[in-house]
């Protein structure tokens, strides 16, 4: 399987993997950015994607900015059929700003395998031990 990127912008950085086995890529800053204290803030990355046929890029944080910084990722997903630049949308949960420059690891993309399975609509559904108890429904 191969996994296709272009350049969009002069300097980006490709796609990285840290250690071997690792589950994700790097994802990069293409330019200095700086997300203030409780916003958010999109980050382009440069990079456009050919995502194989049946999977998707999902986005997910960097667990070093978010323990360390309170920087959480909000939406990321990639489809398989977008050809743009791919953008990371920062939170900064903290109450001080944090500053990327180029090239700064900013999230991870991971690529997974999805299933698509036929939408049937039903006036019931299947009983179940839980049915609908919701948040809080196991004690915790």
């Amino acid at each position: 399987m191969e996994l296709r990127v272009k350049k969009v912008r002069k300097g980006a950085k490709l796609l990285s993997q840290p250690y071997a086995g690792d589950v994700g890529y790097d994802l990069c800053a293409a330019e200095a950015v700086m997300v203030p204290a409780g916003e958010r803030v999109i980050i382009p990355t440069g990079l456009a994607l050919e995502l194989p046929e049946g999977r998707a890029g999902l986005i997910w944080d960097k667990s070093g900015l978010a323990t360390k910084y309170g920087l959480t990722v909000l939406g990321g997903v990639v489809d398989a059929g977008y050809r743009g630049e791919v953008l990371v949308c920062l939170a900064n949960t903290s109450d001080e700003p944090h500053a990327f420059a180029a090239g700064d690891k900013v999230a991870q993309l991971i690529v997974q395998k999805i299933e698509l399975p036929t939408i049937v609509e039903l006036d019931e559904l299947a009983d179940s031990e839980r049915g609908a108890r919701g948040f809080g429904s196991s004690g915790a």
